[in-house]
């Protein structure tokens, strides 16, 4: 019986392995190279422009959910905290000093090394959480580096590569755009991520009271990542 169940496994490894081995060889893109030139920065800036920009920077608080609003967020931008919410717990995390982090669990005040573990947890959910609201305002942070990607049709598309910050330093993003500079979808190099080159849309675009645009939800082929009840304001 023992000797039935192991081979029934070990079946089911291989075809896992040779399913994944399939997917990997139909859907995998290599990163595509960029030339670094002025060009790149200047396509870069007609994306922040067409978003708005300058009422982006003005908006100070933003609010959304993520995970099928499992992970709910109220940050404030000018102060650089953020409420993290998912579960029962709660976590006012302070993104300029950790130690100065607040931490509950079913309203109860947590301390020591279960409240460091909880904001790190914090802090990994709103790295990725936010990412998937505000990338395009992201293109110029620091360590980033930009370049334009001819395709053979003659357009051209912006490749953001994040060389340090956040969880996953080595990212890298291929921004398709509008004429106008409107983003339409980026593709993925990215370390969670073992298939190169998965498209996710960034077409569901609102206006939020600030004035500046945000998206309020994502494909990722079948899959809709929901943002909830996104909100702007000042």
């Amino acid at each position: 019986m023992l000797k039935k169940i192991g081979k029934i496994l070990l079946g089911t490894l291989v075809l896992l392995f040779v399913g994944a081995a399939i997917l990997y060889a139909i859907y995998n893109e290599p990163l595509p190279t960029g030339t670094n030139s002025e060009t790149a920065d200047a396509l870069a800036q007609k994306m922040l422009t067409a978003l708005n920009y300058d009422a982006y920077k003005e908006t100070r608080f933003l609010e959304w959910s993520f995970a099928n609003e499992k992970h709910h967020y109220r940050w404030d931008k000018q102060a650089n905290t953020v409420n993290v919410r998912w579960n029962d717990v709660e976590v006012d995390l302070d993104l300029n000093s950790s130690s100065r982090s607040r931490v509950s669990k079913a309203k109860a005040s947590i301390e020591g090394s279960e409240k460091q573990k909880l904001i790190k947890k914090a802090t990994s959910f709103f790295n990725n959480d936010s990412f998937w609201l505000v990338a395009p305002f992201k293109v110029f942070d620091p360590g980033t580096e930009r370049s334009i990607v001819s395709l053979k049709d003659g357009t051209q598309e912006l490749l953001v590569t994040y060389t340090s910050g956040g969880d996953t330093p080595g990212d890298s993003y291929l921004w398709k755009l509008q004429p106008n500079g409107f983003p339409i979808s980026f593709k993925m190099w990215v370390s969670i991520i073992p298939i190169g080159g998965i498209e996710a849309s960034w077409d569901e675009w609102q206006v939020v009271a600030s004035g500046s645009f945000l998206p309020s939800q994502h494909t990722l082929g079948p899959i809709t990542m929901d943002l909830g009840d996104v909100r702007g304001y000042r």
